[in-house]
């Protein structure tokens, strides 16, 4: 049976962690900045970890834990 391949879309968006997690940036800071308050923009700076309904999508798409 072949490799698996890992979804080149997720290898670019998420991190994993050491404990397994799952990392992504934070949503909501691509265009619009002039709408959204200073206090928005510096709370959206950084990275989050997904819920883990998310990761578990998310993992799928990785299957080599990138």
């Amino acid at each position: 049976m072949s490799k698996m391949k890992t979804k080149s879309g997720a290898k670019k968006r998420f991190k994993l962690t050491a404990t397994g997690k799952i990392k992504a940036g934070q949503t909501g800071k691509r265009h619009g900045m002039i709408k959204r308050t200073p206090k928005q923009i510096r709370n959206k700076r950084g990275q989050v970890t997904l819920s883990p309904q998310d990761a578990k999508i998310v993992k799928k798409y990785l299957p080599n834990g990138l």
